[in-house]
């Protein structure tokens, strides 16, 4: 295996310990209706590092089994992390860079997490949906928003 493979391979690895680690910690934030993944800052890194794309994907099956919302979360929670991954490194500037995670976290995600902990969420006169699609793009907003925003300025004056 050449130097090339190996960096990459180390890099995803990395980052999908990083992502689960940090979400598996921070349990009581990063998991419900209402959550707050400090790891989401790092689905931005597809901006600037491809090997992000799979980090983030493993990290995220590892981090979802944990999460209590069993094999539907584990599957589609994080090929919608592979998604938004792969857009993000397609994006033209880092302030768009955030907006897959973003919007594919708080739109499908919210699918099953309300289907789940719907009840939790219920205002009156509006779906579970609508909530959990607010209450998850708000947490998405701050974690890979403006925390993602911030990793990529430090990650730029690093690399000049």
């Amino acid at each position: 295996m050449d130097r090339g493979k190996i960096q990459y391979l180390t890099k995803a690895g990395i980052i999908a310990a990083v992502y689960a680690v940090l979400t598996i910690f921070l349990m009581p934030i990063s998991y419900g209706p209402v959550q707050f993944r400090i790891s989401e800052a790092l689905t931005v890194l597809p901006f600037v590092e491809p090997a992000a794309i799979p980090g983030l994907f493993v990290g995220c099956i590892f981090a979802n089994y944990f999460g209590g919302l069993g094999w539907v979360d584990i599957v589609f929670g994080s090929l919608t992390t592979l998604l938004a991954a792969y857009l993000t490194s397609k994006m033209p500037n880092k302030y768009l860079a955030v907006l897959p995670p973003i919007f594919l976290n708080a739109f499908i995600v919210a699918i099953w997490v309300q289907q789940f902990i719907g009840e939790e969420v219920k205002i009156k006169g509006i779906s579970p949906y609508w909530v959990t699609v607010g209450t998850i793009g708000f947490g998405e907003f701050v974690t890979a928003g403006i925390l993602g925003l911030m990793l990529l300025t430090v990650f730029e004056r690093i690399k000049r």
